[in-house]
């Protein structure tokens, strides 16, 4: 039996990093590889943990805009693992309020790491999942928010069970268009980038999930969005309700759902419980 190992990415602080130390306190047997774009605050994210008694944690680089850095890592854990056992997909990024660039540099900005970023990791990794794998794509509430925000044809799309990947990307390329165009409200989409991206990171989650089913039905994987709630991070700001670790307690429920469940698959999954899409 090869050891197992988790994937966490963004992980060097926030909720990636309290979701690593939940999966050290939840007694995941394997290597737990907490991935970040920049090498020394990874490095020493790793360090602090191992501080605190967390011995089965390594640090991997992983820049999720990089599609090479993402085939890297691939490399790295066919080689070492033979696999993977937990994938969650949690790096992602917002421009402040009083941010100064222009929408449509904010739309494009936003897009790349979070919904392509994702998907480019997902590309990579998901090929290389073990039975009775768990994944995890960190969306957010405001997904849910935004989805009512858009107009009644753009909601339809977004609901329909038999959306494609590739569709869900032309959209989530429309809407960076119209972003930069200045008519992103006019052509029905709500006025938030994050937001945006969001809905594309659950309803990705929900199309993975359906295909995951369809390919490798004996195979016990699960796949879930989640929200892990306004969260006191360097993006939602100290006035948020949840701490990291609160917030790391979805994430980290998903990932180690049992052996054998069957639920929740393709859910946006919030405070444990499956939310109405």
């Amino acid at each position: 039996m090869s050891k197992r190992v988790a994937v966490v990415t963004g992980a060097n602080k926030g909720i990636g990093l309290a979701i690593v130390k939940g999966l050290c306190k939840a007694g995941f047997i394997g290597d737990i590889l907490l991935t970040a774009r920049n090498e020394k605050l990874g490095q020493d994210a790793v360090a602090g943990l191992k501080s605190e008694g967390c011995k089965n944690v390594i640090f991997h680089q992983l820049d999720i805009c990089d599609q090479g850095s993402s085939l890297k890592l691939k490399k790295f854990l066919e080689e070492k693992y033979g696999g993977l056992d937990v994938l969650i997909n949690n790096a992602g990024m917002a421009f402040k309020n009083s941010a100064t660039e222009p929408f449509g540099e904010q739309a494009e900005v936003t897009m790349r790491t979070n919904f392509w970023g994702t998907l480019w990791v997902c590309h990579a990794l998901l090929p290389i999942l073990r039975p009775n794998a768990r994944v995890v794509n960190v969306s957010s509430f405001v997904s849910k928010k935004s989805l009512d925000q858009c107009s009644p044809e753009l909601q339809a799309k977004f609901r329909n069970k038999d959306l494609s990947e590739e569709e869900l990307c032309l959209l989530m390329g429309e809407f960076v268009q119209a972003a930069q165009a200045g008519d992103h409200t006019a052509q029905g989409w709500p006025n938030t980038a994050y937001g945006t991206t969001k809905i594309g990171v659950t309803v990705l989650s929900r199309i993975q999930a359906k295909v995951l089913t369809e390919t490798r039905p004996g195979d016990g994987i699960l796949l879930n969005a989640c929200c892990p709630g306004w969260v006191r991070t360097d993006m939602a700001g100290p006035n948020a309700t949840k701490s990291p670790e609160e917030g790391a307690e979805t994430p980290v429920y998903l990932a180690t759902l049992p052996e054998g469940v069957k639920e929740p698959h393709g859910q946006l999954v919030w405070d444990k419980t499956v939310q109405e899409w």
